[in-house]
This record gives C-alpha cells, sequence and structure tokens, in this order.
C-alpha cells in the first residue's frame, strides 16, 4: 500500500513536538554523540549561518560560537523554546517553520543541518537540496552530520515507527545513507559533496557547480 507521505511528514513533526521533554537524553546517555558535536571546530562553519531542524539547540551554541549571526530553523516550537532556553548568543535568532514548506528569505554563507537528511525521504531529496542551494550565497557551503548505514542495526524496522515514554507511538521518515552512494546523488544533483565517516556518523561538505576545496585539516575522519 503506498505511503501517504504528507501525512508521515506531519506524524514526524507531531513526534517531535512530543519528544521535545526527552529529546536530550540520547546526548546524556550517549558519549559518542557528544564527543561528535565537536566537530563543528574542524568544519569551515563561517559567517551568517543558517541552521535547518535545529532541534533542541544541541548544536547552535557551537555554531553561534564560530559565526557572525546563526537563523536556526524548526517546526516544533517545543524544542525551540529548549533551543532559546540553552543559547545565550544575541547573535541567534530562531524561526518556527517546516523545513519542507519554507523558503530562505535571504541568503548564508553556510547552510548546516545534523541527524536532519535521514528524515528526508527519498522523492523529496532534489527540493530540499534546491532549498539549501537557494539559501547559499555565492562560493557558500552546506555541511552536514547525520548517522550513516551501520546505525540502522540500532533502529527498528526500517526505523517507521518511535515510541516515547507514554507509550504513544509515532511513524517518521529514516533513511540510511552510504557515503558514496550519497556522494554520487549529490553529484547527480548538480553539487560537489565531500562526504567522510567518523565512526558510525557521517560528515559532509558541499557546493553547488564548484569544485570543493580540501577544508578537513584536523578532522578525524576515515574514508
Amino acid at each position: 500500500m503506498a505511503v501517504d507521505e504528507d501525512a508521515l511528514l506531519t506524524e514526524q513533526i507531531a513526534y517531535y513536538r512530543a519528544r521535545a521533554p526527552e529529546y536530550d537524553r540520547v546526548y546524556a546517555e550517549r558519549e559518542d554523540l557528544r564527543e561528535l558535536l565537536t566537530v563543528v571546530d574542524d568544519l569551515p562553519i563561517t559567517g551568517d549561518v543558517l541552521e535547518l531542524a535545529c532541534g533542541t539547540g544541541q548544536w547552535t551554541s557551537a555554531l553561534a560560537a564560530r559565526a557572525r549571526s546563526v537563523t536556526a530553523v524548526d517546526a516544533s516550537p517545543e524544542v525551540l523554546g529548549i533551543a532559546r532556553a540553552r543559547t545565550a548568543s544575541a547573535e541567534v535568532r530562531f524561526e518556527c517553520a517546516d523545513v519542507f514548506k519554507w523558503q530562505p528569505p535571504r541568503r548564508y554563507d553556510t547552510v548546516f543541518f545534523a541527524f536532519w537528511l535521514s528524515h528526508v525521504p527519498p522523492s523529496r531529496l532534489g527540493d530540499f537540496w534546491n532549498t539549501v542551494a537557494a539559501a547559499l550565497a555565492p562560493h557558500g557551503k552546506a555541511v552536514f552530520i547525520d548517522e550513516g548505514p551501520s546505525a540502522a542495526a540500532r533502529e527498528d524496522v526500517a526505523a517507521e515507527v518511535r515510541r516515547l515514554d507514554d507509550g504513544s507511538e509515532y511513524r517518521i521518515v529514516k533513511v540510511f545513507h552510504d557515503h558514496e552512494e550519497l556522494t554520487g546523488q549529490l553529484a547527480e544533483l548538480g553539487w560537489s559533496a565531500d562526504i567522510r565517516t567518523r565512526e558510525e556518523f557521517l560528515v559532509g561538505i558541499a557546493e553547488p557547480r564548484e569544485p570543493l576545496q580540501n577544508r578537513w585539516s584536523g578532522v578525524a575522519v576515515r574514508r
């Protein structure tokens, strides 16, 4: 039976709204995630930064320390409330919007998203990257972090159902990308991408159309 994609994405937003009080628990429980936060220091985060699907702001403060300004977007007002409380910088602006419907009002030097690409349905991958391209200033870069295919072993079947503490269940989109396949997909969409693995995570830098310069000095990653 065909999946109603709009309904699935609506349910995904509902899940993250309901999960807001539980969201940060995974960072408290997993040392590898806490260590991953430090990778921002070795990535080309510069100028005016757009953060898509910022969640509770785990990454926002680290971005703000390197950026001139940060605009952080998320569809959940509940997680945005936590992010605002966590982020003290006056240079950070939060916006509540559905990333799949939102259009950037201006251009940014860096577009960043962590653990979001895996929530983009394959049928909307091209549209999503078009939105990212529209948000980038000339010579700007998209920087992203996500789980790699090895993380699938920790998830439910197809990672389509998540359960909260109260027993409620929600369907979400979860696509585990292989870094080589994703590099090829982005090339077909007109991007030059350097995607590497760091333990079970993917760390990527992408630019539309123009050759990618090597900006990876100091990052402990492997191909």
